[in-house]
């Protein structure tokens, strides 16, 4: 069997075997890290990040993120940004994008529970937030509602 053909069937196998999503993160694992960046830019909004495929994703959300079942909260995505950015706080310098103080409002990690291309539901496993969230892709490409789900009995 050459090498394309070894890769290939490796691969098969392991998505078959381990359930891997779209985005290459093992369903029901801890499946990496969150932080929630508190952003005091020209407004105040919450910066919503989920370590996934290797970067940041990211969200902008305008009010603070829900800790209560059935709270909804637009989350606008923005550009990846490299993990490495996962414990920036500090003060980004007047003139550059995103001037202003930066502060980590929460932090942990996550376990992705179902990925598509217009929802992500995961649980988070925080110091302020934790529980089961969902965020659902509506109106256009970029904008989202993060909400935090009831939880079952």
């Amino acid at each position: 069997m050459n090498q394309q053909k070894l890769g290939m069937f490796k691969t098969t196998f392991i998505v078959k075997r381990c359930f891997l999503n779209l985005g290459g993160n093992i369903l029901g694992t801890d499946s990496g890290r969150f932080v929630v960046q508190r952003h005091h830019a020209t407004h105040l909004h919450y910066d919503f990040r989920l370590e996934m495929d290797n970067v940041l994703k990211s969200w902008a959300i305008p009010k603070e993120p829900p800790s209560q079942p059935g709270v909804r909260r637009l989350a606008v995505e923005v550009e990846d940004h490299p993990v490495s950015y996962i414990a920036f706080e500090g003060t980004i310098p007047e003139g550059m994008y995103g001037a202003g103080k930066v502060e980590i409002w929460d932090k942990g990690t996550y376990t992705l529970k179902n990925r598509s291309e217009d929802k992500i539901e995961f649980t988070l496993h925080g110091e302020k937030l934790r529980g089961d969230y969902a965020l659902i892709r509506f109106k256009g490409d970029k904008n989202w509602l993060l909400l935090k789900k009831k939880q079952s009995k």
